[in-house]
């Protein structure tokens, strides 16, 4: 399972978050995507805890709290969505 953290500041970096974490558990990992063509951090991040019940226990203590100025968005991450083998801008082209 990985957790989806949403609304984090575009100053977030990965071992803050690692160590906001931290707090309820073992992080395996921490990702923050990027912007390809800015380089920016797109405000959202996924971590992966060492057990499920680590995971439940940061979600519901982190979940709205507020940290770097902002509320965090924190819950189970959903699986990514297939976009199909089209490409571009999630239109169907037939």
């Amino acid at each position: 399972m990985s957790i989806y953290v949403g609304n984090l500041s575009y100053e977030v970096t990965e071992q803050g978050l690692n160590q906001v974490f931290a707090e309820y558990g073992t992080v395996k990992r921490v990702q923050i995507p990027t912007d390809r063509e800015t380089g920016r951090v797109r405000g959202f991040a996924f971590v992966e805890m060492g057990t499920d019940a680590e995971e439940t226990g940061a979600i519901e203590a982190l979940d709205a709290a507020e940290w770097m100025g902002r509320n965090l968005k924190v819950n189970k991450a959903k699986p990514k969505e297939d976009r199909g083998s089209f490409g571009g801008g999630g239109r169907n082209r037939y």
